[in-house]
């Protein structure tokens, strides 16, 4: 493990996360959960590949990574216990690496809190990560070694903004004048909105977090691609079309995901409007029509439709 120069001190260069990836512009950016107890005890969760992100910031995480081998993973959890071992870290963390083509890993850093993507973690491990952090926080021991750690399966999370991934990903606030959410099996989607929501200008425009699992890698990309184009958020843009195109490459499907990923096949990425323009005509068309029948009804309104039943079997 190479480490990363963080210090400031004098006769030290700076080397931040966004200077390693200009250095190393072919690596990918793999993480692994720690949680770290008052009594000395540090474990990992296995990891999580970020690579895909925009504007240094992840957009799709997925664990197991594409790349990793049992002695990688062994190596590079080994070095996350370390860190945490060596600061006298207590707490639910995350240890972030480069890993290069070669399999040389780089320290990044190490986020001292619950990540946005942890619960594809706890999708493969049947761990409540919420629940052991408060315990430790409590000052209880962890609840299990690393040797009864076990990963079933595989989970992809894709963070869904209010932002337009035609234009470089510029946020879209506004109001969301329609939302329905994916639901079933293996499916989970940790959402703050709703219908009639107002997404505003002064935070981050992330909307939800949509999560999948099933048993190996193909089936979590087949399920999430359908979660994707089930997802309904109208009067904001979204990059659901960008992610459920992404989903759908060959690059992703082979697991070349790189850092560079969206700059290398998805610069100029422009969406499918056949089905999202529909989406937005049919439900314009529902407004008015339930207008002037609760008009014509003298006040009596009738149940919402949803847009995709306005449109009907065309529409999907």
């Amino acid at each position: 493990m190479h480490l990363g120069i963080e210090r400031g001190k004098k006769g030290h260069s700076v080397m931040g996360p966004s200077i390693w990836k200009s250095i190393f512009p072919r690596t990918r950016h793999v993480e692994f959960q720690i949680v770290a107890d008052m009594h000395g005890h540090v474990i990992h969760l296995f990891e999580r590949e970020c690579s895909i992100q925009r504007r240094h910031q992840k957009i799709i995480e997925e664990t197991p990574s594409p790349i990793m081998t049992p002695e990688l993973r062994e190596r590079m959890g080994a070095a996350a216990v370390a860190v945490a071992k060596a600061s006298g870290y207590v707490n639910a963390g995350t240890v972030e690496f480069l890993v290069d083509q070669e399999g040389k890993f780089y320290f990044l850093e190490v986020n001292t809190r619950l990540q946005v993507e942890h619960p594809i973690t706890e999708m493969i491990t049947g761990l409540d990560i919420v629940r052991i952090q408060l315990e430790v926080a409590s000052g209880n021991p962890l609840p299990l070694i690393q040797e009864n750690v076990r990963s079933r399966g595989h989970a992809i999370e894709c963070r869904i903004y209010a932002e337009d991934a035609e234009k470089g990903f510029y946020p879209s606030p506004g109001k969301i004048i329609y939302m329905q959410e994916p639901s079933g099996p293996g499916i989970r989607n940790d959402c703050g909105i709703y219908s009639g929501f107002q997404v505003p200008v002064e935070y981050d425009p992330i909307l939800s977090k949509l999560i999948v699992h099933a048993e190996d890698r193909n089936q979590a990309i087949m399920r999430m691609t359908q979660a994707l184009e089930d997802y309904v958020i109208l009067g904001v843009k979204t990059p659901v079309p960008f992610l459920i195109d992404v989903l759908k490459s060959e690059a992703f499907a082979r697991g070349d995901t790189f850092t560079d990923f969206i700059d290398t096949h998805f610069a100029d990425w422009k969406p499918n409007r056949s089905d999202a323009d529909a989406a937005c005509a049919a439900f314009i068309i529902d407004e008015l029509t339930r207008v002037r029948t609760a008009r014509a009804d003298g006040g009596q309104e009738r149940v919402d439709s949803s847009p995709w039943q306005v449109l009907g079997p065309w529409g999907r």
